[in-house]
């Protein structure tokens, strides 16, 4: 299946989230809101993510991979295409 990366910014009540997520290149879920919707109860895949704790009480952090629960996503920003991994 072809893919296409997208940086995008997600809130949760406690972080906030700059990461690359990997959608469908088209068809059903090529849309971020279709992806989001068809996840349900699952996690979101996020890779080359940095996360900033909402209250400060934390140093951002960087992580190369990230499963996030849908249920604890309050936004998502698409920001700009993301470089495709080389192989």
């Amino acid at each position: 299946m072809q893919s296409r990366h997208e940086r995008v910014r997600i809130e949760t009540a406690r972080h906030e989230i700059e990461a690359t997520l990997q959608l469908p290149q088209e068809g059903f879920r090529s849309r971020l809101t279709d992806f989001l919707n068809a996840q349900g109860d699952d996690f979101l895949p996020l890779t080359d993510a940095r996360v900033t704790w909402a209250d400060g009480s934390r140093e951002p952090e960087h992580h190369e991979y990230l499963a996030l629960a849908t249920r604890h996503v309050v936004l998502v920003l698409e920001l700009s295409p993301a470089p495709t991994p080389s192989a």
